[in-house]
């Protein structure tokens, strides 16, 4: 069963996504923030990592650039899931290091369907 790290500061954000990748048969752990993420990270391998974009104290961006600094994470898919659809901020996330970009709301089968494109 494939793990996935769910980064979000909202609470009802985190709901939907973990009913929807759990009801597809992932297992998921989920994180409050950047930073809450890269610790949890730093305790357990992930398949894929979903983060929000705008978050208090480590945004989705600077949470990419540092798991992308952690050999663990060098090929990890990360998705950035967010409400930020401007092309500054998706060439940002892809300098960082982020596999896809995907913006909210999120349409759940089409989440899945990415998940499964990229996941090893």
């Amino acid at each position: 069963m494939h793990s996935i790290l769910a980064v979000d500061d909202s609470a009802s954000m985190r709901k939907m996504v973990s009913f929807t990748l759990v009801g597809a048969g992932f297992n998921v752990v989920e994180a409050v923030d950047g930073v809450d993420a890269f610790e949890k990270a730093q305790k357990q391998s992930f398949d894929l990592v979903l983060t929000d974009q705008n978050m208090p104290r480590l945004d989705g961006i600077g949470l990419t650039r540092k798991l992308r600094e952690d050999p663990n994470f060098k090929n990890t898919p990360i998705l950035i899931l967010t409400t930020e659809s401007s092309d500054q901020m998706k060439q940002a996330g892809r300098a960082a290091g982020a596999t896809g970009w995907l913006v909210k709301p999120f349409d759940p089968n089409r989440l899945i369907e990415v998940i499964n494109k990229v996941i090893r």
